[in-house]
């Protein structure tokens, strides 16, 4: 098992085995396939540098982080750009056709960050919409659409919501987030498994057996490449330009069911070299700030945002600090290493940071923005208990800590959001699972994949086991979608959105259940 308590160590090791091409990943320099040149330069006419579209993220109330990558030939070492800075103008303003300009400027997007741009607007008005541009080459961009986080001492009447993960390409269209754009939510979150590191033999996409679908990746070059053929797909490009993402990483990010510095590709300096390739990959392709910019094979990536006086999100990372899985990983019956107090799946600092974060909070919703299933899932069909080793069901004592905490500090409303797992599961969160009468501390809404796993259907079994076998489990469902979220300070309504055909280009999306939880109430109820 690795430890989360002795991790300079394995970082001085991670040195000194890797050497200087260590060295430069660990100062944010990352190293390439082969060194650094320039590409070829274009001839005859300008090709458009936006290909991959623009986007805002981890809004404030006075700031957003605006984002877009110049790659004219995106599926290019670098982009097909040559290897130098290359100044971008930006624009922010109050209205589409950008009569209103409130805040413009230059930046540069330079070769070592794959000449992606990361703004900072400040000096935003509270709970405003804004629409932003970029130039460069003598073109513009796609215009985005934004919104900043209301003043903190604000009383909003609502918030929209919508939450969504787990976005194999090669495995169906875009479809929910054709309709996740077309609703312009105050505020999407995305909750991991944004690409999939997988070498595939081909999907259901035309091109999905290109070398760059097909090849795993390793390298920093490899990992641009996947983010920059996800990031082509028009329906992501719209649901980023249609409101301000909130983002966290899982672990196709990396690798599956990746822990801390272990992984059994791979020795753990071996593998943290490929980790840093990962971040600084998903770095140049998020809307994030300065402050999550990965220093070799670490990334700052658990935050928290306050929308006035109405919610406050608590964004975790439960891969990066976790001790490795129980029992050699897969699904198994827990038992004293699952309920070793030691053992930890947000580390020992993050896990300090919720608490106080929720002993300070006095927001109308607390949420819990995650990677997985807080509540316990027993998969086996009949007597025993069987629980997937990689969900918090494999770290006992630390979900104990983090629910038992939310009791202990009167935590109100507190409402969990996670992924992962392909399909949508709601839940009551019990302080004990097999108790039924246990009190119920907060809801969880875990919603389905965008696109992984194909079609799926409304019920399988092992859908139809989880209900069973789980009474705190209130609704699943195995097809693909997302989930639209209202907020109010008397309720939060889930609508899960499901695609009928993911396998075919323009599906037909649909609610497939509202789910209800009250103010001060915490339980799940259908609409």
């Amino acid at each position: 098992m690795v430890s989360t308590r002795g991790i300079g160590s394995t970082r001085r090791t991670f040195l000194t085995v890797t050497g200087a091409a260590a060295a430069l990943a660990l100062a944010g320099n990352l190293p390439e396939i082969e060194p650094a040149r320039a590409a070829a330069p274009s001839s005859g006419r300008p090709r458009d540098p936006f290909t991959l579209g623009v986007a805002s993220g981890d809004p404030l109330p006075d700031a957003v982080v605006i984002w877009t990558r110049l790659a004219p030939r995106p599926l290019e070492r670098f982009g097909g750009m040559d290897y130098r800075p290359v100044p971008v103008q930006w624009q922010v303003a109050e209205d589409e056709r950008f009569s209103r300009i409130v805040k413009e400027g230059v930046a540069e997007a330079r070769p070592e960050a794959s000449h992606a741009v990361h703004v900072d607007v400040r000096g935003l008005r509270p709970w405003r919409e804004y629409w932003y541009r970029f130039r460069a080459h003598g073109q513009l961009s796609p215009v985005g659409r934004t919104k900043t986080a209301p003043a903190p001492d604000a009383a909003i009447p609502e918030l929209s919501l919508a939450f969504a993960s787990c976005q194999a390409w090669w495995e169906g269209w875009y479809t929910a987030h054709a309709d996740l754009a077309a609703r312009q939510h105050d505020l999407v979150v995305f909750l991991g498994d944004y690409i999939y590191e997988f070498g595939i033999d081909r999907g259901v996409r035309p091109h999905s057996g290109e070398d760059y679908v097909t090849r795993e990746t390793v390298t920093l070059d490899e990992y641009r490449n996947r983010y920059a053929s996800y990031r082509m797909d028009p329906d992501l490009q719209a649901a980023h330009a249609s409101a301000p993402w909130v983002v966290t990483m899982d672990d196709h990010e990396v690798i599956n069911n990746w822990a801390d510095e272990a992984h059994p590709s791979a020795p753990p300096a071996q593998f943290l070299v490929r980790r840093a390739n990962a971040f600084r990959a998903y770095w140049e392709h998020m809307p994030l700030r300065a402050a999550q910019q990965p220093q070799g094979p670490d990334l700052q990536l658990y935050r928290r945002f306050r929308y006035g006086k109405l919610a406050e999100f608590s964004v975790l990372d439960t891969r990066q600090y976790r001790s490795d899985q129980a029992y050699g990983d897969g699904s198994k019956p827990p038992g004293p290493e699952t309920k070793d107090p030691a053992r930890t799946l947000t580390g020992d600092a993050q896990e300090k940071w919720l608490l106080d974060g929720w002993a300070a909070s006095r927001s109308r919703w607390n949420v819990l923005a995650q990677q997985n299933a807080l509540a316990r899932l027993d998969v086996q069909d009949g007597a025993g208990v069987v629980v997937p080793m990689d969900t918090w069901d494999g770290y006992e004592a630390s979900r104990s800590r983090v629910l038992g905490g939310a009791r202990d500090r009167n935590v109100r409303n507190l409402v969990s959001i996670g992924g992962d797992l392909h399909r949508s599961v709601a839940s009551d969160l019990r302080l004990d699972f097999d108790d039924p009468d246990s009190p119920a501390v907060g809801t969880e809404f875990v919603g389905t994949s965008i696109s992984s796993g194909l079609d799926g259907m409304d019920l399988d079994p092992g859908g139809a086991t989880l209900l069973k076998e789980n009474p705190h489990i209130k609704y699943c469902n195995f097809q693909r979608g997302y989930v639209s979220c209202s907020v109010t300070p008397e309720r939060w309504i889930s609508d899960f959105r499901v695609v009928d055909k993911v396998t075919v280009p323009n599906g037909t999306v649909s609610t497939r259940a509202k789910l209800l939880v009250e103010d001060g109430r915490p339980e799940i109820q259908t609409l």
